[in-house]
């Protein structure tokens, strides 16, 4: 099978950031790249949902936005117990 090499940029922290999660996760960067790019052909598109909300309005304040942002996360952590 020939194989292709697709390269890109990213800002160097979001690229140590990938590499610390990718290691952590017990993968490599370039195995993670190839898992998207596999996942992306199979669904013919993005393999997770790419949209704006069609109601979608800013927060009123940046008290909201952190109640918000706390709500969802604890939300998370206790869906995954």
């Amino acid at each position: 099978m020939a194989t292709r090499q697709i390269a890109t940029r990213v800002d160097a922290e979001q690229a140590e950031l990938f590499k610390e999660t990718t290691r952590r996760l017990g993968t490599t960067p370039a195995d993670a790249l190839r898992m998207f790019v596999t996942a992306f052909n199979s669904h013919r598109g993005f393999p997770y949902d790419v949209r704006l909300a069609e109601d979608l309005e800013p927060f009123d304040t940046e008290e909201d936005a952190t109640r918000f942002a706390t709500d969802l996360s604890l939300k998370a952590i206790n869906e995954a117990r």
